[in-house]
């Protein structure tokens, strides 16, 4: 096995299947040149699809934003964010359940998903926030989902298979309706999703975040998880003063409702590489499959489920990951079992 770790902040999950085919390549051949890849460009105003911009009110109120923070900076150091660490995982545990599909598996389901006209990714989908709706009962936040999609071959200058951070997210509600069957609660999960992942939806969070002063986004995981920082803990005293202010960053948070730990605000979020056509065979090594356990921009206190997905060596992999705060082990096992009925044994009867 060949485990890669990076912080999300610094690249998206296809940076690290890049990586993982580049390794492998090198692993197969020791002898092999190694040619350094060109810097990566990265997203910004000079690099967004024409008409993506950021409207005049919302540049106006980012403007504001910026003077304002300007006059009540924090600034964090490394000791801060070993101090957070620390407490962020004294305070959770992060569980994860794998699913690895057979080849015969993972084509059935490709043909299933193409003959009832929806992507596997929408039916991945559909099937995870129907499982928890079953398994669980319908709960506030379980309509609520995330999808994250590459950014890279939207881009003017495209960054190719260069190393950072190019995927975007859109957030729709989605309710799985019981009374049809699950392949037509698919198709109406794929008619909601498919219109929303434009140019516009995908990238005007990041060009806003370019906007912003870049120590704001940098402050935000120390305003949510300062208040974890116990007493008589290295840097305490600052981090639970700046967690409890109430200042520009809190505003922020408000604002998509996630400056607390003990709100469930997304009921799924998926991310999907989907199909990676990399080679199978490196010198005297076989790829067998990858595994994608993605994470997250945010504290898993707030999401019920985070699905990663790739499809590589023509396997699909599945990685659901979670908190026990909000699902427990047996439950999510029940969830993981139900969804994998939904897309596996269900016959859609609408077809043939």
């Amino acid at each position: 096995d060949v485990v890669i770790l990076c912080h999300h902040i610094l690249c998206d999950g296809l940076s690290l299947a890049y990586l993982a085919r580049d390794l492998l390549v090198h692993l197969g051949d020791p002898a092999r040149d190694v040619a350094p890849l060109p810097d990566p460009i990265p997203i910004d105003s000079d690099n967004v699809p024409e008409g993506v911009s950021v409207n005049p009110v919302a540049r106006f109120v980012i403007g504001r934003m910026n003077r304002k923070w300007a006059a009540e900076k924090v600034v964090f150091d490394q000791e801060d964010y070993r101090a957070l660490h620390r407490a962020y995982w004294m305070r959770y545990q992060h569980h994860v359940l794998c699913v690895e599909l057979a080849e015969a598996q993972t084509t059935a389901l490709v043909e299933r998903c193409r003959r009832s006209g929806v992507t596997v990714n929408s039916a991945l989908a559909a099937a995870f926030v129907a499982a928890q709706s079953i398994v669980q009962g319908e709960k506030p936040y379980h309509p609520s989902v995330g999808v994250a999609a590459s950014l890279r071959d939207r881009l003017p200058r495209p960054p190719g298979e260069a190393m950072g951070f190019y995927a975007g997210l859109v957030r729709l509600k989605y309710r799985y309706q019981g009374g049809r069957s699950f392949w037509d609660n698919a198709r109406r999960f794929h008619h909601a999703v498919r219109p929303l992942l434009t140019d516009k939806e995908l990238l005007q969070e990041p060009l806003l975040w370019c906007s912003l002063d870049p120590s704001i986004l940098e402050a935000i995981n120390f305003k949510k998880l300062g208040g974890l920082v116990q007493a008589g803990a290295s840097r305490n005293q600052k981090l639970a003063a700046f967690s409890a202010r109430d200042d520009v960053v809190l505003s922020i948070l408000k604002r998509d409702r996630m400056e607390s730990l003990d709100r469930i605000t997304m009921g799924t979020a998926v991310t999907n590489l989907t199909r990676l056509d990399f080679p199978r065979a490196y010198g005297p090594l076989a790829l067998d499959r990858l595994i994608l356990k993605p994470g997250g921009a945010f504290p898993l206190a707030n999401v019920n489920l985070v699905l990663g997905a790739v499809t590589c060596a023509a396997k699909l992999s599945l990685i659901l990951e979670f908190v026990e705060d909000n699902v427990d082990s047996k439950t999510m096992e029940e969830i993981r079992d139900r969804a994998l009925a939904l897309l596996l044994g269900e016959k859609d009867p609408s077809l043939p």
